[in-house]
């Protein structure tokens, strides 16, 4: 009995553990840029001394923030399989499709997982495919925060894909799309 206990917790926080790092699997990898903020970096970030409004919206911002992972590559082969894990990872989690856009061979869609209120979000993943001269980009973010709020997260940070998201963020305003 006591084996079998033990055995389901050890399931259990491989589970656990798997979940929150599926993506980690890119970090480290040739042909792929990453950039990862964890919840202490963000704690840092939040002290800073703010002397404007649009600082001070970012710092709100990053208070809200558990963790951040952004991947991108150039490399078609690699991106295929970004978007093999990411479509895996939606399948498997509690994603809702927010916005999907095709444009010019580029094809960007974007997933969140709802907070207490329609507004808040809890988890959203983008994956640009690229292909081509375009890059994939792969970007988690988790906390508990608004998506109107991302923009000044991805005006200060340059983030890859951040005017896909701006996007996403004023056409939004509350209404989801599914999957």
């Amino acid at each position: 009995m006591r084996k079998l206990i033990l055995s389901i917790v050890l399931v259990l926080t491989a589970n656990t553990f798997f979940a929150q790092s599926v993506f980690d699997k890119f970090d480290g990898q040739e042909d792929i840029t990453a950039v990862i903020v964890n919840k202490k970096m963000f704690a840092l970030l939040s002290k800073m001394d703010v002397k404007d409004k649009e600082t001070q919206q970012y710092v709100n911002l990053i208070k809200k923030l558990d963790n951040l992972k952004v991947f991108v590559t150039s490399n078609d082969k690699k991106g295929d399989e970004m978007k093999s894990v990411s479509d895996k990872y939606i399948k498997s989690s509690a994603l809702e499709e927010l916005m999907r856009v095709n444009e010019k061979g580029k094809s960007v869609k974007i997933y969140v997982k709802s907070g207490a209120t329609d507004s808040q979000i809890k988890e959203l993943l983008m994956f640009v495919e690229g292909g081509g001269k375009e890059e994939s980009v792969l970007m988690s973010l988790t906390g508990n925060f608004d998506l109107d709020e991302l923009s000044v997260l991805t005006d200060k940070m340059k983030l890859p894909g951040g005017d896909d998201l701006k996007n996403a963020s004023k056409g939004s305003k509350g209404s989801k799309g599914s999957k």
